[in-house]
């Protein structure tokens, strides 16, 4: 019982990969497209979508409840990049405190992680 645990956790260790997804929401399609393309050529992510249309975002600020139609992007990259692509996005970005949440790519496909890794 004890072996098929280890093996099943260096599975798991095995599948994650040392990518990241990234999310950052913006308030405007202009500065997500200027952060986008700022991040993608100083080579902090392969690839930035910016999801079409606004999405519908609900949060507390400063003690009060607030609404507020945004552009939201996922980052992919390397989980190493992720202090340069955060500074980055905090230089770049319009609001005091900007979303950004790094999540593990835990499995992918081959060709698409190995793309990214250059």
């Amino acid at each position: 019982m004890e072996i098929q645990q280890k093996r099943k956790s260096k599975e798991r260790e095995d599948a994650v990969t040392h990518q990241c997804v990234v999310l950052v929401t913006c308030g405007s399609a202009a500065e997500a497209r200027s952060i986008a393309r700022a991040v993608v050529e100083q080579r902090l992510a392969a690839c930035v979508n910016i999801l079409p249309g606004a999405v519908n975002s609900i949060y507390r600020w400063k003690g009060k409840v607030e609404t507020a139609r945004e552009r939201l992007l996922l980052i992919k990259t390397s989980c190493k990049q992720l202090a340069k692509l955060q500074a980055a996005v905090e230089r770049l970005h319009s609001y005091e405190v900007p979303e950004f949440i790094a999540l593990p790519i835990v499995a992918g496909s081959r060709a698409y992680l190995a793309w990214m890794k250059e």
